[in-house]
């Protein structure tokens, strides 16, 4: 009796912890900074990143969108994640970045700078940038080019005009490094136990 709750039991928290030992991490879209704070007729610079999750990618459509009343974006730089990156900054309100590798049979498998967009400030207020999921796309190198962005991954940034200069937070992403280093721990430290009850 004793060892058919033991076995019960292992089988309760390895349907538990599974989920996370198995998750594939989601493919998105990011700003390096989670805010800004910059004077009204300022300039100021936001970079947006890729993140594969588990995936290799070949290219990705980034539509960053914006209150065109308090935000002109007047520039966009490439980054250094894809060796081919164009943009479109014609679209009031709408930054497009699209990133791409030169030779199909390459792949980028590691987070990166998409680009670096530079916004003028128009008036004081606040605002949000943000990506359009609908058109947005993070494109797989499989046969299919399936696109993997999961929206509910992707960042924003807010964005305050007033006096008192440029005050930038740039994202830490030490909660997500925690939770990364911490649920493999807490499952060895799981199977520890369970394998500790059955010897």
């Amino acid at each position: 009796m004793n060892n058919l709750f033991k076995a019960f039991l292992s089988l309760v928290i390895f349907f538990i912890v599974a989920p996370f030992m198995f998750r594939a991490e989601a493919a998105s879209l990011n700003f390096d900074k989670s805010t800004a704070t910059v004077a009204n007729g300022a300039t100021f610079q936001i970079s947006v990143t890729v993140d594969p999750g588990s995936d290799a990618l070949n290219s990705t459509d980034a539509y960053v969108t914006f209150d065109s009343t308090l935000l002109k974006a007047t520039e966009v730089s490439a980054g250094s994640m894809f060796p081919t990156v164009s943009n479109d900054i014609s679209t009031s309100g709408k930054v497009y970045i699209a990133g791409m590798v030169d030779d199909p049979a390459s792949s980028i498998s590691t987070t990166g700078t998409l680009a670096t967009i530079t916004f003028q400030a128009l008036k004081d207020g606040s605002g949000t940038l943000s990506f359009d999921c609908n058109t947005s796309k993070i494109i797989k190198n499989d046969i299919n080019t399936s696109n993997v962005i999961t929206c509910s991954e992707n960042g924003t940034s807010a964005v305050t005009i007033g006096s008192g200069g440029i005050s930038e937070l740039p994202q830490s992403g030490v909660f997500d490094n925690v939770v990364n280093i911490a649920i493999p721990g807490m499952i060895l430290l799981i199977f520890g136990g369970i394998f500790r009850l059955l010897l």
